[in-house]
């Protein structure tokens, strides 16, 4: 790895974790936001679609 591959400077270019259970999990990356066609990335749609529809996060209101 690169300092230009690890432009967020995570400590041994770790990009995610979880617990020894796997029940909860961080990730830096946060694909759930790669979610509009606008900005040309729509990878993380699926992710956010799954949240949305397990109840896990709430839909916000304006």
């Amino acid at each position: 790895m690169t300092p230009a591959a690890n432009p967020n400077g995570a400590a041994r270019n770790i990009a995610g974790i979880c617990n020894a259970s796997r029940n909860v999990f961080g990730m830096m990356p946060h694909p759930e936001r790669a979610a509009s066609p606008i900005l040309g990335n729509t990878d993380g749609r699926k992710i956010l679609k799954d949240l949305l529809m397990s109840g896990q996060l709430a839909p916000q209101t304006a």
